[in-house]
């Protein structure tokens, strides 16, 4: 059977793994209740100093499962997931190889730090199938890097490298792929001997700051999704997907 979350504990660090390799750890349903499950666990458990979230394979996360998984309510379960981490007490360091796409993208972003490879990248690929940003991406990224570039990513679905990544503000770290495993452990080996009284304090104010009105954006989010799953355009756009062909949009 395969497990969709895999988990470890060492040093006070807790690490989650999407483990999906042969989907680029596309998530479905029952992988983000796992993920948000987890997460939830760990709030409470005072052996749990930080939280590394990392990818199994060649991705971190190539968003949304479009194959014909299981799905239902992927939406509300991807909102939880992004509101756990953001909630959660404990720095939570995302280490990003590979793509970072669709729900991928805002997942790392909800994270307090990112180290990526600089062999990875970002995008919001959700134009292309005909909907719109999920997950928080529509304050997580403008919060980031300012509304003209989060809507020039959002629009035009522009594939964003880990360096341009890091100059535009949007991560942390960005370092050479040879040395990204080194420098991810000296990252979350760090915060996880930090002052973790004093990260929680931190954790909430920048949320206050910059995302007090998550919940809500989400929920907008999610009624547009729904709204964006019954046109045509979507329909057109999984087609296109599934047969690795330019999708042809006609505003239905």
């Amino acid at each position: 059977m395969t497990i969709g979350v895999s988990a470890s504990r060492a040093d006070g660090i807790l690490r989650l793994t999407l483990n999906r390799p042969d989907k680029l750890n596309a998530v479905d349903t029952p992988m983000l209740n796992e993920l948000r499950e987890r997460l939830d666990e760990s709030a409470d458990d005072a052996s749990v100093r930080a939280v590394l979230l990392t990818g199994a394979g060649r991705a971190f996360c190539s968003g949304g499962d479009l194959t014909g998984g299981d799905t239902e309510g992927a939406v509300l379960a991807a909102n939880a997931v992004v509101r756990a981490v953001t909630d959660l007490p404990k720095p939570v360091v995302a280490g990003v190889h590979g793509p970072a796409v669709g729900f991928g993208c805002p997942l790392a972003l909800a994270c307090d730090l990112v180290v990526a490879a600089r062999s990875a990248y970002f995008q919001l690929a959700f134009s292309k199938v005909g909907l719109m940003l999920d997950g928080g991406a529509s304050m997580l990224l403008p919060a980031s890097i300012g509304r003209a570039r989060a809507a020039r990513m959002a629009l035009t679905a522009e594939k964003i490298s880990a360096a341009t990544a890091f100059d535009c503000g949007m991560i942390s770290h960005v370092v050479d792929d040879a040395d990204f495993e080194t420098e991810l452990g000296e990252v979350i080996r760090a915060v996880a001997a930090g002052p973790t009284q004093s990260y929680r304090w931190i954790k909430r104010a920048l949320a206050a700051a910059t995302l007090s009105d998550l919940e809500r954006v989400q929920a907008l989010e999610a009624d547009g999704q729904q709204r964006l799953v019954e046109t045509s355009d979507f329909a057109e756009g999984v087609r296109a997907f599934r047969d690795r062909r330019p999708a042809e949009f006609r505003g239905e």
